[in-house]
């Protein structure tokens, strides 16, 4: 029993030494790939041949090195191989340590060792595949031609001078050899080809006069010429893009076919047709190139068109610019100034001032407003997508592209590129930013090409950049890089002038939209948008104009906007420090009215000029009037208010 026992144990170490011997030794390539891993974990010698590694290189190079230009494939294949069981594939190519890369045919089946689901790959070179096949397809038309090659032959005996005459008015060159190599035959549109005569050609060896250098120059030897090579092996030979020289002219290229032409088993010379095809590479060509650049440009397109801007329509306003306040007639003096030069420039200001339309107007009045001002909302895009929508990737640089896609800086290349909210830039990508404003250099995720770009940079931001770069969460010298020449646009409170004309225009355009006929405001309405704080600037005040448009009764408009934005926030702040306690709203109105008669006082009742007390108050002149009336405030009395 126990000798049974020891027999059937080596028996089975025989076997798994087996096993292992021809996993080791088969000719065929084999890895075997743990799928949960993502790692090779074996591979035989024909393997570690055909990539030209070591093996234990090889096992230690993670995948992403092997197959790093179609990762992507590789793992829809191996998905597939564990779904189905087998798979096949053609489109996934290997890092070669001699030859950098290539293309492999796979074929995969699952197996399970000691519990672990793995994947066996043979990989064969899609060359020598190809090759093979060539080598196959070329032996099978050998050995039909013979057939045709002695009928042919027969002809050549048979009927001599017919011969003569039919192949005397074939289209193609045509000319024969006898076994030494010399010119037996050539009809005339190998003359004309060649530009030759009989007397030239006949009894001379062909080669030394159309095949005897290469494109480059260099001596082709007759040894070499697969022309004489069907003479010498009785074998058909095909030119697919040869070299053919024309007599005191350029060379052209042709496609050939020399066939052996054999009598009573033996080789008498050889037949060799001829065919220009230099118009036809010329139009392979060219339809190459319409081909590359209908999809470049196509591509382009389809991406240029995920950015489509609104076009602003720059008649009576400044560039789409609507105020006559000195604050914004100062930004308009700065746009005039910068738009003209390339350099960055970095807008600031609180969300809703317009700092967009700043950047529309500068690059309008640019040398660049040809080409596209490409907008990017940096505070919308997920972190782990930044470079990929600033840079582009190439097919299968990560899970999910599934295409080229071209970034927004190559879309906005000899144009301008606006950068919103540019302090949420994460800090890891300010470095690759960095360099594109530095260098006009970068290079798309997966792609190692580096490609330049020349892009005019205009920056937005609410935040205060050179605080956040004190505190590491911006660079500075990106900083110092965007802020050449700033721009601030002023909140909707500090151009109070401005309000009633922004609230025209609004109330103009949003008119138009709805299809409504012009809207009016109340006078009471119009006196409420002027004292209003709009916390929201100029996109609050749109939206509540577009609002009251909608509800507007009989072409009329009504708002209803609190009352308590009218107050000064500081004296709030101050009062409600000393009491600690909430207030009711007759008494911040009580406060917000001893406040003006404070400013008053202390102005002697001057309201306008920078010694009136509208200036002390912060306030249009203009608002501070009407409000003393609406409060019935006097000098005096302090009842009914006079003229200003």
């Amino acid at each position: 029993m126990e000798h049974q026992l020891d027999s059937n144990d080596n028996w089975s170490k025989l076997a798994y030494w087996m096993r292992n011997a021809a996993f080791e030794h088969c000719p065929e390539a084999l890895m075997l790939l743990d799928p949960i891993e993502n790692k090779y974990i074996d591979c035989n010698v024909a393997a570690s041949a055909l990539l030209g590694y070591p093996r234990q290189k090889l096992l230690m190079m993670p995948i992403s090195k092997i197959h790093d230009k179609d990762l992507g494939e590789l793992i829809v294949f191996t998905e597939e191989v564990l779904i189905y069981g087998r798979a096949s594939s053609s489109k996934i190519q290997c890092k070669n340590s001699k030859d950098g890369y290539i293309s492999v045919e796979l074929q995969a089946a699952r197996t399970v060792i000691n519990q672990r689901e793995l994947i066996i790959l043979s990989l064969k070179d899609s060359k020598l595949e190809k090759l093979k096949y060539e080598n196959k397809e070329i032996n099978r038309i050998s050995s039909s031609s013979l057939l045709e090659l002695k009928h042919l032959e027969n002809m050549y005996h048979q009927h001599k001078l017919d011969n003569a005459l039919m192949l005397s008015s074939v289209g193609d060159g045509l000319y024969c050899v006898d076994t030494e190599g010399l010119c037996t035959f050539m009809n005339p549109a190998a003359k004309k080809l060649l530009g030759r005569t009989s007397e030239e050609v006949l009894g001379q060896n062909v080669h030394y006069i159309h095949h005897h250098t290469h494109d480059d120059g260099s001596h082709y030897h007759v040894e070499d010429c697969p022309i004489y090579a069907a003479v010498r092996d009785g074998v058909i030979y095909e030119g697919k893009q040869e070299l053919f020289w024309k007599h005191d002219g350029p060379p052209f290229p042709v496609e050939f076919t020399s066939t052996p032409i054999i009598s009573d088993g033996k080789i008498i010379g050889a037949v060799v047709v001829f065919r220009d095809i230099s118009e036809r590479l010329k139009t392979e060509q060219y339809l190459k190139d319409t081909l590359d650049e209908l999809n470049e440009l196509k591509a382009r397109l389809e991406d240029e068109n995920a950015y489509l801007q609104q076009e602003f329509l720059i008649e009576k306003n400044f560039y789409g610019i609507v105020g006559e306040s000195s604050s914004i007639k100062h930004v308009m003096q700065q746009i005039d100034l910068v738009a003209k030069t390339d350099a960055n420039v970095l807008v600031t200001g609180e969300s809703g001032t317009g700092k967009e339309l700043i950047a529309m107007a500068i690059h309008e009045a640019s040398n660049r407003k040809e080409k596209s001002l490409i907008r990017v909302n940096c505070a919308a895009i997920p972190h782990e997508l930044f470079e990929s929508e600033f840079f582009g990737h190439i097919k299968g640089a990560y899970t999910g592209a599934v295409r080229d896609r071209i970034g927004r800086f190559e879309l906005a290349n000899g144009g301008t590129i606006f950068l919103d909210e540019v302090g949420e830039i994460p800090l890891n990508l300010q470095s690759k930013l960095l360099r594109v404003i530095q260098e006009g250099q970068f290079e798309r995720v997966g792609e190692d090409c580096t490609r330049m770009v020349d892009v005019r940079i205009i920056a937005a931001t609410n935040r205060d950049l050179k605080q956040e770069s004190l505190k590491n969460n911006f660079r500075e010298d990106l900083f110092f890089r965007l802020n050449v020449f700033p721009i601030h646009s002023p909140a909707l409170r500090e151009r109070a002038g401005d309000i009633a004309l922004l609230a025209m225009h609004f109330l103009q355009r949003e008119s138009q939209k709805y299809g409504a006929t012009l809207v009016k405001l109340k006078k009471s309405s119009l006196k409420q948008i002027e004292e209003y704080l709009w916390p929201g600037n100029i996109r609050e005040l749109q939206n509540v104009i577009e609002r009251a448009v909608i509800t507007a009764v009989n072409g009329v408009a009504e708002l209803n906007l609190p009352n308590g934005n009218n107050a000064t926030p500081d004296i709030f702040e101050d009062y409600t420090q000393q009491n600690r306690s909430i207030i009711s709203d007759m008494q911040i109105q009580e406060i917000v009215e001893n406040n003006m008669l404070a400013a008053l006082e202390q102005c002697h009742w001057k309201v306008f000029g920078d010694t009136g007390a509208a200036k002390l108050l912060g306030m249009k002149p203009t608002t501070l009037a009407s409000r003393i009336k609406r409060l019935g405030l006097s000098r005096d009395t302090h009842k009914k208010s006079s003229h200003f």
